[in-house]
Formats: C-alpha cells, sequence, structure tokens
C-alpha cells in the first residue's frame, strides 16, 4: 500500500524584482550618457605649458589628420569652409572660432586655415592640451 502523496515540484522564478533591476540600470545608462562627451572627432592636440580659458560664445573648427573640416561637428568642404564660418559666426557679436588641429597636420595647413580667418575678420584661437606634470 502507497501512502504518499503524489506531489509534484514546480519550479519557479520570482521576477517581481527585475522590475527594479531593470529602472536602475536603466537610470544609469541614461545619466552615464549624459556625461559623456559630445564632440566624438579624435584628434591628438598639439601641447603646451600654460592654458587660457574662454567664457564668450565660440565657434569650434576641429581639423582630423585626413584634413577633414568640422564647424561644430558638422563635416565642411575646404573650399565651403569661409561661407560656413560666416554662417556660423553670422549672429554673434565677437567672433571668436576655437582651432583644434591634429597634431599630426602641417603647420601650413594652420596658416591655411588662419588666412581664412583672417580675410573675415573672426578671432581664432589654437586649443592645446595641458602637460600633465
Amino acid at each position: 500500500m502507497n501512502l504518499r502523496k503524489r506531489s509534484s515540484f514546480h519550479a519557479e522564478v520570482y521576477t517581481g524584482s527585475l522590475n527594479d533591476i531593470m529602472f536602475f540600470l536603466l537610470l544609469f545608462f541614461l545619466i552615464v550618457s549624459t556625461l559623456v562627451n559630445p564632440s566624438v572627432i579624435k584628434l591628438m592636440l598639439p601641447k603646451a605649458t600654460t592654458s587660457q580659458a574662454i567664457s564668450k560664445q565660440q565657434v569650434s573648427l576641429s581639423v582630423s589628420a585626413e584634413k577633414r573640416y568640422y564647424i561644430n561637428n558638422v563635416e565642411v568642404a575646404l573650399d565651403q569652409l569661409e561661407q560656413e564660418l560666416l554662417k556660423a559666426t553670422a549672429n554673434l557679436s565677437e567672433p571668436t572660432v576655437v582651432l583644434r588641429f591634429d597634431n599630426a597636420l602641417s603647420v601650413q595647413d594652420l596658416v591655411d586655415v588662419l588666412q581664412i580667418g583672417n580675410r573675415i575678420k573672426i578671432k581664432m584661437v589654437l586649443a592645446t592640451k595641458s602637460l600633465q606634470k
């Protein structure tokens, strides 16, 4: 005679806390994504011993090692650079352009861009990376 009950065991996974975990992960990634620098053009800036901060509104002009020109992270052809700089600085009272040149570029490339800025009467500042002591 068999006196035992036949009870089958059903394995369960409690998923009530998974919603909380997913919420915290989503919140974490949203906060971290806002801390990421929006400028994604990779440049090796020249180094300088002193640095100066600019507090005015500014326009960023980046030139990559492949001689690709970017005004505020938008790619621009070299022959259209003067017109696009005029458009970008049209509504600024004291236009300042921060030049971010890759250190692999020649001085002549820098002078070519500086001449464009001189023609249209825009103050240009060369961005450098500070030396770590």
